[in-house]
């Protein structure tokens, strides 16, 4: 263990910046301290940040090691100087830094010998390149991916900031910055005659907060700027060339296939991958973008998940930053919210307003005026949006607590559909258009493990935990005669009932489940809320429809116990699937219709011919579709940490005045359901 010894506030300061940094150190076995270096410690810099020259003076004065940092590759939504996030990792370099060629880093070490030759890193290399250019991910990622990219066959020409450390260090010797952007967009325009020449300027740039080294007399002739909030990764897919000196763009563009015109001496030139105007003659290892890419992201920085507090693999931060882009990109503008309870506003303003706190309004006339005066977009629960309404219509997920919703349990997780209603199957939904869409990069893969772990966890909806001896005893007596077919119950006067079965109820279900399976024992299994009286779907007569009516018990240890479920709408179908149970459905849920079920109704005509697996069932319905918050940190969280969360007992669980007012609330629904009928 190294202590590293500091002298600017930067490191030793209150910031969230700076105690992520010492964290990230500390874990790494390299506490930080004040003062001065002792026997084995080492100096502390910050790139070559104004402040460095301490740390270089201390370290020449002690005859200590000076080591630098700087901020990893994938770093934040908003550009570190903002000041509103703390990096996802570092760069702790022992001998030099990656953009200074003055003398070999630790990164330039690892590109020119390690073998990188070992088939599983080069094999995380090429989906984790895959993942970031289909998550749309970069440094920064305050941009929209929806954003529509300039027409394809332009030459991109990379701007970056004035004076920073990358140019002042990063290229050929006695170079001046300007001249040398001046002399790269000569070449851009010389050497691609009639090609359209796209200016990309820095997202610091962006407002005039610092200045690029493009201003507006270069954007002449077939040169124009672009300095719209746009992937990385759009634009370079639609370049044909691409320019630059030392951005971290220009790596971006290996990654992409691109051979970028280097002008400077990043760490990425010299490798066989770029055309450089300044070649390190010391640099003439050949490498494949595999190679370069797990060298440089994978081996070289130390990565930090601050969700579990740890270092971690790359493919974690992808998670996490895959969670928090999703959130900001959806949230940034602000919404208007419709349809939510009282009690429910909490937490969806601590899942829906990060980025600007929610407005709500009773109803949808109310919302609108409010929503165009000030930008924002309209969130809606359930049915609160009309078929057609432009917005984001949200409702429970399939992980969603430990408890139930009708106790007031706070969700882990919301499914969230820009298209409709996922138990509407009269029209599209996103979830629905998710499960026929191809699996992104390492889908399948990500499905199946998330899948595992769930079961593994013994995890439903909203494990509701334990399955007493005397039942088992039941439910195994049953087995030992034959089939057994498990029936779950549902609430009737639920939106997935009236729309997904419409005219049908619990009785009807179980009349067909009997007359179908005359020899098979019927286990019924009544919705919790309508067991606890809060909600219509009781069903009377059981015993001569039912062998056993099961009221509390853990429904995963139920499906562990029968052959087969049948079901009207009920999300136990979707997590029989999972385990790999037989599932029959008399109403049209979102997993039927895919030939992953016997459907006793004709699916809608638009799933009929897909077939898309269970993986991309569970990639569609746990993965891309709804939003995670971590119960702990209240930070949006991938559903991995979700499901670690909720195996160990960390969700929220409602409490005693929840639950009186659950029922009151539940009486007036039951009210409102019987005058309706």
């Amino acid at each position: 263990m190294s202590v590293l010894r500091a002298l600017s506030g930067g490191f030793l300061g209150p910031s969230a910046q700076a105690r992520r940094i010492r964290r990230i150190l500390h874990l790494a076995g390299h506490p930080l301290r004040p003062g001065w270096p002792g026997p084995g410690d080492a100096v502390i810099a910050w790139g070559h940040s104004p402040t460095a020259g301490r740390a270089e003076w201390l370290a020449a004065k002690t005859g200590a090691p000076l080591w630098r940092v700087e901020d990893a590759w994938l770093r934040s939504i908003h550009p570190g100087r903002m000041g509103r996030e703390a990096p996802m990792g570092l760069l702790l370099d022992r001998a030099g830094l990656h953009y200074d060629p003055g003398q070999i880093s630790d990164l330039e070490a690892l590109l020119a010998r390690h073998p990188l030759d070992e088939t599983p890193l080069l094999d995380r290399a090429k989906l984790a390149m895959a993942r970031l250019q289909a998550l749309h991910l970069s440094k920064y990622n305050a941009f929209d991916p929806g954003l529509e990219p300039p027409k394809p066959g332009y030459v991109l020409v990379i701007d970056q900031v004035r004076g920073d450390a990358s140019l002042r260090h990063g290229g050929p010797k006695g170079f001046a910055a300007q001249a040398l952007f001046d002399e790269m967009l000569d070449a851009a325009c010389d050497e691609n005659p009639g090609a359209r020449i796209l200016i990309r300027s820095h997202p610091e740039t962006t407002g005039g907060a610092r200045m690029g080294h493009y201003q507006a007399h270069h954007a002449h002739g077939r040169a124009v700027f672009c300095d719209a909030a746009l992937s990385p990764w759009a634009l370079l897919e639609g370049a044909v060339a691409v320019y630059t000196v030392s951005s971290q763009l220009g790596a971006e563009a290996i990654l992409a296939g691109h051979r970028p015109r280097v002008f400077g001496q990043p760490f990425y030139a010299g490798w066989g991958l770029s055309r450089d105007q300044s070649p390190l003659p010391r640099r003439n290892r050949r490498l494949t973008r595999a190679q370069f890419f797990a060298a440089a992201w994978l081996l070289y920085p130390l990565w930090f998940d601050p969700l579990r507090d740890r270092l971690c693999p790359f493919e974690d931060v992808l998670d996490h930053m895959e969670a928090q882009v999703r959130a900001h990109r959806m949230d940034h503008a602000g919404h208007v919210a419709i349809g939510m309870r009282l009690w429910k506003r909490g937490h969806m303003q601590a899942m829906f307003g990060r980025e600007k706190p929610l407005r709500f309004a009773r109803d949808l006339a109310a919302a609108e005026p409010i929503a165009r005066a000030q930008g924002r977009g309209l969130l809606g629960w359930g049915a609160a949006l009309p078929p057609g309404t432009t917005g984001l219509r949200i409702e429970d997920a399939f992980l969603r607590s430990t408890g139930l919703g009708a106790a007031l349990v706070p969700p882990v997780s919301l499914g969230v559909d820009d298209l409709g209603l996922h138990y509407d199957p009269a029209h599209p939904s996103r979830l629905e258009a998710l499960i026929m869409a191809p699996l992104p990069p390492g889908g399948a893969e990500r499905a199946a493990r998330l899948r595992a772990r769930i079961l593994d966890a013994g995890l439903t909806k909203y494990n509701l935990r334990g399955l007493d001896p005397e039942t088992r005893a039941a439910v195994e007596g049953l087995r030992a005669r034959g089939r057994v077919i498990l029936v779950p119950g549902q609430v009737e006067d639920d939106a997935s009932l009236r729309l997904g079965a419409p005219g049908l109820g619990n009785r009807a279900l179980l009349e067909r489940a009997r007359a179908e399976n005359p020899d098979a024992a019927i286990l019924y299994k009544p919705h919790p809320d309508v067991v606890a009286g809060l909600r219509p779907g009781a069903v009377e007569g059981l015993e001569t429809l039912a062998d056993l009516v099961v009221e509390q018990a853990d429904p995963a240890q139920l499906l562990g116990l029968v052959d087969e479920v049948w079901t009207l709408t009920s999300g136990l179908g979707f997590e029989a699937l999972l385990r790999g149970v037989r599932v029959v459905c008399l109403g049209l849920p979102f997993y039927a219709g895919w030939g992953l079920t016997r459907d006793l109704t004709e699916p809608p005509a638009r799933r009929l011919g897909h077939r898309p697996g269970l993986d991309a069932l569970t990639h569609a319905a746990l993965i891309a579709w709804p939003r995670y918050m971590d119960p702990l940190t209240g930070q949006p969280c991938s559903p991995e940490l979700a499901v670690e969360r909720l195996a160990a007992g960390q969700a929220a669980r409602g409490g005693a005045a929840l639950r009186l007012l659950a029922k009151l609330q539940g009486a007036f629904a039951t009210q409102a359901w019987l005058w309706r009928r």
